[in-house]
């Protein structure tokens, strides 16, 4: 196995945190309503349902029937949003990173059946990049570097699946 160079661990560490504000930042938008995805009045703080839109709207396809089903129920709308929260503070932080990159592949796999086919491409879209890179992140230890991972793992060093 080739050692990794100090430019290759900063560069891991570095998508890390990015990945994990690509998890964190509709977080913020749809409990706040920032006005970016959410308008002020339609965030989650204001009684709307954070996937109804989504839900309603874009899922499409073979699953769409399944995905339309789960529009406006509070347990689809807390477990997305806790999802979001945990998995973008996992990664920027590199605390969990395997757990949070298995989580976040997952979450992006539904999203991903949710629009089936996707719009631009007859299977591949940035659902499937982005869950490849987080499995990847979750394989090479990402968490190791600029984060805080390495305290992390001595914390958790007996249980291995929290690393």
């Amino acid at each position: 196995m080739v050692k990794k160079s100090g430019v290759v661990n900063n560069l891991l560490g570095v998508l890390r945190i990015l990945m994990g504000w690509i998890f964190l930042w509709p977080f913020l938008d749809k409990l706040f309503g920032l006005g970016f995805s959410t308008a002020s009045d339609k965030s989650w703080l204001m009684g709307t349902s954070p996937t109804t839109g989504f839900l309603q709207f874009a899922a499409k396809g073979p699953f769409a029937g399944l995905y339309h089903a789960l529009v406006g129920n509070v347990i689809i709308d807390w477990l997305f949003m806790a999802g979001l929260l945990l998995i973008g503070l996992a990664l920027i932080l590199g605390i969990g990173v395997r757990i949070a990159s298995y989580s976040g592949a997952l979450l992006l796999l539904l999203m991903w059946t949710a629009t089936l086919p996707p719009e631009h491409n007859p299977f591949l879209d940035e659902h499937i990049i982005y869950g490849l890179l987080l499995l990847s992140l979750a394989n090479l230890k990402s968490g190791m570097y600029l984060g805080f991972g390495k305290q992390w793992n001595k914390l958790t060093k007996k249980n291995r699946w929290l690393e």
